[in-house]
């Protein structure tokens, strides 16, 4: 039996012949993808940490090139590749996909846009790009499993920036032997914990794998040489993350019928209407439901928030004492469900939370169900959350809920979309040039695109 081809070859080899763009649903959610991508990144260009990052890229100053998205500003690549990640992910606003179990597009194109900046790039180029990005990142969350996760890494910015290199190589037009270089540069740096999930840190994970992927593309530009074979061996990148995961299993979740369909359209990306965990969403639907019953404080004894083992791992607050933390508190985002309060974005930022939703959320606690079966298509796949009130008068009360709204099984209409996009975007005119320019994408130039970032 001869000897395997390395899975660093081999995904470089696919990479680089792919043209995704061929399928109509992958070019469909693509396009979907940036508008709800720029749209969360216009939602957060006002965030604190992002005029932190904006005073930092201007003092260390630098050839400006790329765009900053709103900001009427340009950067370098690599600065503007950080910023851009981080607005788009500040508020937790941006798309996941459930495979990757984080969040592609706030990694992904930051890095194209960066990539794109000054090149005779086309629409469909990009288009390309972003979708084998995707689907590089669903792979690569697929072979790695849960463990690495449940550790306590960041999947959005562990994988992220090695999907985004694959994406950034096949969009120049790299050699194989290139795009494994420049993968082994972006391996070497992959990082990110969970912990800091409720801090300025988590947005800036995206930025950092972003930036990450810029500089492995240039270095390698540079001819700056690592090892061709960064995801193989027993010290590389897939058996060091991939926990009890056989070598045989991750070879074929990475290499197997690649173009039978695009992981950006099946299962798909998921699209927020609210700015907090997507692990939240699914309590949050439950919670919505209850309010219906019109109930307040004092009328509840306890809630318990029951869960499948692990199923909550990035909701890491549960006793949120700010709104910023509160985006991964399923406690806090249940609590303003039932006492009829907005999933605003003044509801998500630092200020502390109001008295009487902390009041309810000490009422509060989870617990876990292993022999419960969710819905056969709940997303991610056996994922549930049951909302259980106990009322003052012993009266209990209880939802379920396996699909939320947004996921791929419930999705965002067009026209939901599109309000999100208007309801953030800073300047409506230029907003509605913006949106039809992403929609003919495949036919114009990214310089086009450019002028209205």
């Amino acid at each position: 039996m001869g000897k395997l081809t390395a899975v660093t070859e081999m995904m470089a080899a696919e990479v680089l012949k792919a043209t995704p763009i061929d399928n109509e649903a992958a070019l469909r959610e693509a396009k979907r993808g940036i508008l709800d991508y720029v749209a969360s990144a216009f939602a957060g260009q006002e965030d604190a940490g992002t005029i932190k990052l904006l005073q930092a890229i201007e003092a260390e100053g630098g050839h400006p090139v790329t765009p900053l998205i709103g900001q009427n500003k340009r950067a370098s690549r690599g600065q503007a590749a950080l910023l851009n990640g981080f607005m788009g992910h500040a508020l937790d606003y941006d798309d996941v996909h459930s495979d990757v179990r984080g969040h592609p597009s706030s990694v992904i194109l930051p890095v194209l846009f960066a990539l794109s900046s000054g090149r005779d790039i086309s629409g469909k180029q990009f288009l390309n790009a972003y979708i084998i990005g995707v689907e590089i990142m669903a792979r690569l969350g697929q072979a790695i499993g849960t463990a690495s996760y449940l550790k306590g890494w960041h999947n959005t910015s562990l994988l992220g920036g090695v999907a985004a290199t694959f994406a950034g190589a096949q969009l120049l037009g790299f050699t194989a032997a290139d795009t494994q270089n420049a993968v082994g540069i972006a391996a070497s740096q992959a990082s990110g914990l969970r912990v800091q999930f409720g801090t300025e840190m988590k947005p800036l994970h995206a930025g950092l794998a972003a930036q990450q992927a810029v500089q492995s593309i240039e270095w390698t530009q540079q001819n700056f040489q690592g090892t061709d074979a960064a995801l193989d061996s027993e010290i590389g990148f897939l058996h060091v993350y991939s926990g009890n995961a056989t070598d045989a299993a991750v070879r074929e979740a990475l290499t197997e019928r690649w173009g039978e369909t695009w992981r950006i359209a099946e299962p798909g990306l998921w699209f927020k209407r609210n700015p907090f965990c997507s692990a939240a969403s699914h309590g949050a639907d439950a919670a919505l439901e209850l309010a219906q019953l019109h109930l307040n404080s004092a009328t509840i004894q306890k809630v318990e928030i029951i869960f499948p083992p692990g199923g909550d791992a990035a909701l890491i607050h549960t006793r949120p004492k700010t709104g910023e933390q509160g985006r991964f508190s399923v406690e806090y985002v249940v609590a303003l469900a039932l006492l009829g309060q907005p999933f605003t974005l003044g509801n998500f930022g630092t200020a502390a939370v109001s008295a009487e939703s902390e009041e309810l959320v000490g009422k509060m606690s989870r617990s876990y169900d292993a022999e419960h079966k969710p819905a056969a298509q709940a997303i991610p796949k056996g994922r549930f959350t049951i909302v259980r009130l106990t009322l003052a008068d012993g009266a209990v009360h209880s939802r379920e809920v396996c699909v939320p709204k947004g996921s791929p099984q419930a999705p965002l209409t067009d026209a939901e979309l599109e309000s999100k996009w208007r309801e953030s975007a800073p300047n409506q005119e230029k907003a509605e040039w913006l949106m039809q320019a992403i929609r003919g994408l495949e036919n114009s130039n990214m310089s086009e695109l450019e002028g209205f970032l």
